[in-house]
């Protein structure tokens, strides 16, 4: 699955995740100042946000592409020189370009948000019979709006186009990588529907998955000092009282609390949806025997395989069932968790409208992030049954050990 697209796959991941931390650390530490020594200073944390289009070409921001663009090009350099491949333009120059795409998107949810404040405030304002907020500066706040989002969808088709290929490209490679061995793999059972439909399956659900778990990254990277910043806002917390950055503190543990939940109430998902997959492909197979053999798939050995299919799937859908019930209440808990914790910062009065509008988006935006496993569960689950299935597959004509689950036999 992955040596056939990535460069040393294990070791190109460890690497990803150091480089992105060492990168990510040294800006926040000294590389966002840096800037300045090149005329290109950070902006400064009192002034107001720049709205609007000019935000994304501030001199902070122009020091922000030059620092990615050195970092990435280093580490693209390194595995073209250390670790020639063949698909190594799109695996690795791909990801960098699909991790500063996602990057830039977030910025633009960054720039929606600073806009909030203003318009909100003049919405507040107007509301209340202030006669010096006209509907020309709401107009042109609209306006601004506009120019921002068409930012967005400029970039969300273009990111989407190309991930969509360069998943393509990543399933190219595992059907070349088993085709160079069919003869091998072909007496394996199910080899054809791992070849075609799985690897399939794979691209398809990385591509949905893949994209938004880069995205939370990225979310969180650019939305925690936000987060951060605004928590100077909030007074105190109901039970807790007054804590350090109280924003921050509460949207971590939230998401850890429910992460945490829904892992445990979800734990043996996975390998029933697997199952579901073995006496399927089971019951398929005898199927397609008996299509050219009669004495193949007659009714009793064909009500037999159903059955386990059925059995199997009554099994999946009662576990599902309680974590669905966990699952439920937690979200149902979560549209209203950020308003329980602003509560008394919004009785004592020390926000505006436009502020807790600020708030309550980066607030879903860093917990959002931190509960990717919540959102995309179910998801990771049918991923989890496919990488299995593959990784199986590819251990069978690898001669590596089977896992416990691929050994066990199915039930009936």
């Amino acid at each position: 699955m992955f040596q056939s697209f990535f460069p040393r796959p294990r070791l190109f991941l460890i690497s990803t995740i150091l480089w992105l931390t060492v990168a990510v650390a040294l800006w926040y530490t000294v590389g966002e100042g840096l800037g300045a020594r090149f005329g290109l200073p950070p902006d400064a944390g009192e002034a107001d946000p720049v709205l609007g289009l000019g935000y994304f070409v501030t001199p902070g921001f122009l020091w922000f592409y030059i620092y990615v663009a050195v970092f990435l090009s280093v580490f693209v350099a390194a595995w073209f020189i250390l670790s020639p491949h063949k698909y190594q333009w799109w695996s690795v120059v791909g990801s960098c370009m699909i991790l500063l795409s996602s990057y830039f998107s977030v910025q633009v949810s960054v720039a929606i948000n600073n806009w909030r404040r203003p318009f909100f405030d003049d919405v507040q304002q107007a509301l209340g019979g202030k006669a010096d907020v006209t509907a020309a500066q709401l107009y042109w706040l609209t306006l601004i709006f506009a120019e921002i989002a068409f930012v967005w969808l400029a970039v969300y088709v273009v990111t989407r186009f190309f991930v969509s290929h360069y998943i393509f490209r990543w399933r190219t490679a595992m059907n070349d990588y088993y085709m160079s061995r069919w003869p091998e793999v072909r007496s394996i059972e199910g080899a054809a529907q791992r070849v075609q439909e799985d690897t399939m399956r794979f691209a398809s659900i990385m591509e949905d998955l893949g994209s938004s778990a880069i995205e939370s990254v990225m979310t969180l990277i650019a939305f925690l000092p936000v987060l951060a910043a605004l928590s100077v806002n909030v007074a105190e917390m109901p039970l807790v009282g007054h804590i350090p950055s109280p924003l921050l503190v509460a949207a971590i543990f939230w998401s850890v609390f429910g992460t945490a939940l829904l892992a445990v109430a979800g734990i043996k998902l996975p390998g029933l949806a697997f199952l579901n997959q073995r006496v399927e492909a089971a019951y398929r197979k005898e199927l397609v025997y008996g299509e050219d053999d009669g004495e193949r798939a007659d009714p009793l050995t064909a009500r037999e395989l159903f059955h386990a299919v059925r059995k199997n799937y009554f099994r999946y859908y009662f576990h599902f069932a309680y974590f669905n019930v966990f699952r439920g209440m937690y979200i149902q808990a979560d549209n209203i968790f950020a308003y329980l914790i602003l509560i008394p910062t919004i009785v004592a009065g020390k926000i505006t409208f436009g502020i807790l509008q600020q708030v309550l988006t980066a607030f879903g935006q860093v917990s959002g992030s931190f509960q990717y496993l919540v959102g995309s569960w179910s998801t990771i689950i049918e991923l989890q049954s496919v990488f299995k299935r593959l990784k199986a597959f590819e251990a069978a004509f690898e001669g590596k050990q089977l896992d416990a689950i691929e050994a066990a036999v199915a039930p009936k």
